[in-house]
Parts: C-alpha cells; structure tokens; sequence
C-alpha cells in the first residue's frame, strides 16, 4: 500500500469501482475486502516520499485518480520498486521526476 485516495472519483466511477471490486472479491472480512489484483488505475501525483505510515515505506504525494486501465493488464502495472524510483535523490531514491514526467 502506497497511500490512499478518492480524489478525481466521479460518482459514477465510484458506482463502477465498488461492483467491479466486489466482483474480483477473494475474502469480505469485516472492513477489509481482499480482491484478486487484477484491476489497473491510472494515479496522478505531485511526487514520491518516505512514509512510516505504510507497509511499503512511501506514499504519494496529492494523489488523484485520473482513470481505470482496462486495456492494461495487472503485470504491466508499476511496481513499488519503480514507484520507489520516483524518490528524490535526497531521499535516497532515484533521480527527482521532471516536470514533464
């Protein structure tokens, strides 16, 4: 887990978000609802840094949700590791994102 957000959600993306969720459901135990990760969103965001707060270590910087990838399998999608890269350089990660990227 990187973070989370509900920034950029329409309504009706939220409407399809939850069915499509519950759909790919593997286990609906209390609050928690594991899914099977096969669903692919596409996030906006400021930057990258350091968290104690998740399990991965980092979160997002002002997060938006832009869009759902259904045309991109879940094996193309990043990876901590290549979120990780997205450090600033002082933070102990790569090189800091341009503003183009």
């Amino acid at each position: 887990m990187l973070g989370k957000t509900f920034k950029g959600l329409t309504d009706a993306m939220l409407t399809w978000q939850t069915d499509r969720l519950l759909a790919l459901a593997t286990d609906r135990g209390g609050s928690v609802v594991a899914v099977r990760p096969e669903l692919v969103v596409e996030i906006a965001l400021d930057g990258v840094q350091t968290s104690p707060h998740y399990p991965s270590g980092l979160t997002l910087r002002f997060a938006r949700v832009v869009r759902y990838r259904e045309d991109k399998p879940a094996e193309e999608a990043d990876t901590v590791e290549t979120v990780g890269a997205l450090l600033p350089a002082a933070a102990g990660g790569g090189p800091a994102p341009s503003a183009a990227g």
